[in-house]
C-alpha cells in the first residue's frame, strides 16, 4: 500500500491517518452527483426562462443576471476553491460546497421575487465553485493508472450527458405541472439529491487527509501542513476573471470597458504570486504549473473547444424555437441522441486513453467537424412549413457531434492530469475550468451574436453563419490537438498514472 492510499484490491482505499476502508466507486457516486447538478443548472435554467420571467415579472436585466450570474460565481471561485481543497482537506471544502448549491436550490424553488432569484443563482455559482474543483482534485489524489482513466470517462460522460438531458427533463416539468410549478421544480429535484450526497459524502468520503493536517498544525511538525491561502492572489485572480467574464455574459457595451482592465489585472497576479513564492510563501498557484507541458496544452485545447462547442444547442434551440416555431419539448428530444451518444464515447475514450489518447481526441475533433458541417448542410432543407417530425433528422449529424464531444472532454481531462502531483490536484483542475468557463461565456455571446446579426437576411442564413464559426473554431482546436501530439506523442499518454 503507498501513501496516495493503494490497496490490492483495486476498489479499496486505506487513507492514512483513519481506521476506515473506503470504496472508489462509492467515492465516485458521490463525486459525481454534484457534478451532474451543477452542470445541469447551467443548461436546466435555458429552457425555464420564459417560464420564471412570467411568474416573476422578471425585467431583462433580471434574466440576464439569471443566466450569468451563475456562471459568474462559479468560474470567480474555482481556482480558490481548489487551492482550499487542496490545502484544508478536499473532502471538507467539497461537502460545504454541496450544502451551499442545495440550499440555494431550495430558495430559488421558493422566491417570489426577480431579486432573490438573481441573489440565489450567485449563491448557486459559489456551491458549485467550491465543490467542482474537488472532484478533480480526488480523482487525482485517490486513482491511478487505468482507474483514473476510468474516473475521467465517468467524469466526462456526466458533463456531456446533464448538460443535454437537463432542457428535456426541465421541458418536461414544465409540460407536466404548468409554468409556475415547473420552473420551480427544476431547481427543487436538486434539494434531495442534494441532501443525498451530503449523507452518503460523510460516510463515503476519506476525512483522514484533514485530521491530519489538523494534528500536524498543531503539533507543528510540517511546514506542509501550514495554512497559508495566498488571500491576494485569490481576490486578483477573481477580478481578472470576472473581468473577462462579465462583459460577455451580460452583453452590456459598457461592460466591455473592464476588459482594459484584464491585462493589468493579469500581470499583477503574475507579479505577486512569483515574488509570493520568492519570498517563502505558498502562492495561490504555482506558475511552475503552466511550464508541465501535458497539463498546458490539454487546457488550451479545452478552452478552445467549448469556446465554441457549448454553443451548438444554444443555436439550435434559437433556430428551432423562434425561427421555425418548433416547440422546446422537441429541441430537448433532438438532444437526446446526442447525449446518449456522448455517454457511450465517454467510457470507450476512457479504456482506449492509455496509450491512444491525444490521437482519439483528434478524431473526435474530425467526428464533430463531420456532424457540424452536415447540421448546416441539413438546415437549408427545413423550413417554417416543414413537418415537426423533420426537425428530428438533425439529430443524427448531432450524434456525430456527441460522439467527438465525448471522445475530446474525457480524453483531454485524463491528459490535462497525466503529470500533475497529486498535491496540487484541485488547483490543476481548477484552472482548467476556469479557461472552459470563460470559453464558455465568450464563445456564447460571440456565436449569437453571429446569428443575431445574420438574421435579418433569413434564419436560416444566420444559423448557418452562427455554426460556421463553430466549425472555423473546432478546427482550430482540431490544429492544436495535432500539434500536441506531434510534440508529446500517445507513447507518454498517463505514463506517471500507471
Amino acid at each position: 500500500m503507498n501513501s496516495d492510499g493503494e490497496h490490492p484490491d483495486d476498489n479499496i482505499i486505506r487513507v492514512p491517518g483513519t481506521e476506515r476502508i473506503f470504496y472508489r466507486g462509492r467515492m465516485l457516486v458521490v463525486l459525481l452527483s454534484i457534478l451532474a447538478m451543477t452542470m445541469m443548472a447551467i443548461s436546466a435554467i435555458n429552457v425555464a426562462l420564459p417560464s420564471i420571467e412570467s411568474s416573476l415579472g422578471a425585467s431583462n436585466s433580471d434574466v440576464q443576471w439569471m443566466l450569468s450570474g451563475y456562471a459568474l460565481a462559479f468560474g470567480m471561485v474555482l481556482v480558490a476553491a481548489g487551492r482550499t481543497g487542496d490545502l484544508l482537506g478536499r473532502s471538507s471544502v467539497f461537502l460545504a460546497g454541496v450544502a451551499v448549491f442545495t440550499l440555494a436550490s431550495l430558495v430559488c424553488a421558493m422566491v417570489d421575487d426577480p431579486m432573490w432569484m438573481n441573489a440565489m443563482r450567485i449563491v448557486q455559482g459559489v456551491g458549485a465553485g467550491l465543490s467542482t474543483p474537488q472532484v478533480n482534485g480526488m480523482i487525482v489524489q485517490y486513482f491511478h493508472g487505468q482507474r483514473r482513466a476510468w474516473a475521467f470517462s465517468l467524469f466526462g460522460l456526466v458533463v456531456s450527458a446533464s448538460v443535454a438531458i437537463a432542457p428535456l427533463l426541465t421541458g418536461l416539468l414544465i409540460n407536466s405541472l404548468g409554468p409556475n410549478i415547473g420552473w420551480r421544480a427544476s431547481f427543487l429535484w436538486n434539494v434531495p439529491i442534494g441532501v443525498l450526497t451530503i449523507i452518503l459524502g460523510f460516510r463515503w468520503l476519506p476525512f483522514g487527509p484533514e485530521r491530519v493536517r489538523r494534528l500536524a498544525r498543531q503539533r507543528g511538525e510540517f511546514v506542509s501542513a501550514r495554512l497559508d491561502l495566498d488571500p491576494v492572489g485569490m481576490i486578483l485572480l477573481s477580478l481578472a476573471v470576472l473581468s473577462v467574464m462579465m462583459p460577455f455574459m451580460l452583453h452590456v457595451a459598457a461592460g466591455f470597458l473592464l476588459l482594459v482592465a484584464v491585462p493589468l489585472l493579469g500581470w499583477a497576479w503574475v507579479w505577486w504570486e512569483r515574488n509570493y513564492a520568492r519570498a517563502g510563501h505558498q502562492p495561490m498557484v504555482n506558475l511552475n504549473l503552466f511550464a508541465i507541458r501535458s497539463f498546458t496544452h490539454a487546457t488550451v485545447i479545452s478552452g478552445v473547444q467549448f469556446l465554441g462547442a457549448t454553443s451548438t444547442f444554444v443555436v439550435v434551440a434559437l433556430h428551432l424555437q423562434s425561427g421555425l416555431g418548433a416547440a422546446a419539448l422537441l429541441v430537448g428530444m433532438i438532444g437526446l441522441p446526442n447525449a446518449a451518444a456522448s455517454a457511450i464515447s465517454s467510457l470507450w475514450s476512457g479504456r482506449h486513453v492509455i496509450g491512444s489518447g491525444r490521437a482519439i481526441v483528434i478524431g473526435g475533433f474530425c467526428c464533430s467537424l463531420v456532424g457540424l458541417i452536415s447540421v448546416m448542410v441539413m438546415a437549408w432543407f427545413m423550413d417554417g412549413d416543414s413537418p415537426t417530425l423533420h426537425y428530428m433528422w438533425l439529430s443524427v449529424p448531432l450524434i456525430l457531434f456527441g460522439i467527438g464531444v465525448g471522445a475530446v472532454n474525457t480524453c483531454n481531462q485524463a491528459l490535462s492530469q497525466e503529470e500533475i502531483p497529486a498535491n496540487i490536484g484541485g488547483t490543476a483542475g481548477a484552472v482548467k475550468q476556469v479557461g472552459e468557463r470563460i470559453g464558455t461565456a465568450v464563445g456564447n455571446a460571440m456565436i449569437t451574436a453571429v446569428l443575431f446579426w445574420v438574421q435579418p437576411i433569413g434564419w436560416t442564413a444566420g444559423f448557418t453563419a452562427a455554426i460556421g464559426v463553430i466549425v472555423v473554431l473546432q478546427a482550430l482546436g482540431l490544429i492544436f490537438a495535432i500539434a500536441d501530439r506531434r510534440i508529446l506523442g500517445d507513447g507518454r499518454s498517463l505514463r506517471n498514472l500507471g
